[in-house]
């Protein structure tokens, strides 16, 4: 098997806000890579910490302790200021909510070329204007679409606008966060089969922030399941859906609707309880149980694991 090329390292990550006794640890000890033209999804309730991670990557979240990589080199804490336009360039976010994320005072013109204009990726103003009108065509909008502004909108056209913001400064990573949760049912399909679309055309990277794991099994590579801070297990997508370990998981599983109403009355859901950890003496560990799956548990539970397989 080939060496896959590792475009993102996260080592022993630890993000938290508030200083002393208002100190919340909001990600603990999370380690992941992603590799180079692949989708790596992160799958957890509201809270658990998915976005903060993926703001992290990009710098918008500081860190408290651990390492983040991009091709090798460390971009978290104090960098060069020459890193720091490297990494705004390659590293771009899909933001979760179409309306708030654009600006309603700016022209469709203005909002996708706004990166262009800050670090000068364009010769003259008809190249500038050519940039976005190629941005807009890509995800599926008419150029003259350019001249107008986001209230004259859809969510899904929104969502296309902000797809096009990420583009158009030709990134090799993007943040997918939450894309498709603020959309109808109907476009959800549609801006997930444009994602694909996108990254085999361009041989993009993503890391897809979800709560739904119905919707990151259509469009992953691998997925990482995170609950309050922590990754608990880490699998490619159809052996997590196969052969869930972690109890957490499973919940999560076993609330994916079935399109099989038998299937469905059938179909016992399962309720996550924290306290079926004892980590008071045997301390939690992540191991790898077979190749490329990790889950999170102390050594009593491992050897349950490893029963399942």
């Amino acid at each position: 098997m080939a060496v896959r090329e590792k475009l993102i390292e996260v080592k022993d990550l630890q993000i938290s806000f508030g200083t002393g006794r208002k100190k919340f640890v909001a990600v603990d000890h999370v380690n992941f890579d992603i590799y180079k033209g692949e989708t790596f999804s992160l799958v957890g309730e509201s809270g658990s910490g998915k976005t903060t991670i993926g703001r992290a990557i990009l710098r918008i979240n500081p860190t408290s302790a651990g390492d983040i990589y991009l091709s090798g080199k460390k971009i978290n804490g104090k960098i060069s200021k020459e890193l720091d336009k490297e990494v705004i360039r390659k590293c771009q976010m899909i933001f979760q909510d179409p309306m708030a994320s654009l600006n309603e005072r700016a022209k469709v013109d203005y909002i996708i070329s706004e990166g262009l204009i800050n670090h000068h990726l364009y010769q003259d103003e008809a190249d500038r204007e050519a940039k976005v009108q190629k941005a807009l065509r890509e995800v599926g909008l008419l150029p003259e679409f350019a001249s107008r502004f986001p209230h004259e909108f859809s969510g899904g056209q929104r969502q296309r606008i902000g797809i096009a913001r990420a583009l158009v400064m030709e990134p090799e990573f993007i943040v997918a966060d939450e894309p498709i949760s603020a959309l109808d049912v109907s476009i959800r399909a549609q801006v997930l089969n444009l994602l694909n679309h996108l990254k085999r055309e361009k041989n993009l990277t993503y890391l897809f922030i979800a709560h739904d794991l119905s919707v990151v099994r259509f469009i992953s590579d691998r997925i990482a399941v995170i609950h309050k801070g922590r990754i608990v297990e880490l699998a490619e997508a159809e052996e997590l859906f196969l052969h869930p370990l972690h109890p957490y998981t499973k919940a999560l599983l076993s609330a994916v609707p079935m399109p099989d109403p038998e299937v469905e009355k059938k179909k016992k859901l399962l309720v996550y309880d924290p306290s079926v950890h004892d980590y008071s003496v045997d301390k939690p560990v992540w191991e790898e149980i077979l190749p490329g799956h990790f889950v999170y548990g102390n050594q009593k539970e491992l050897v349950e694991y490893r029963k399942e397989i």
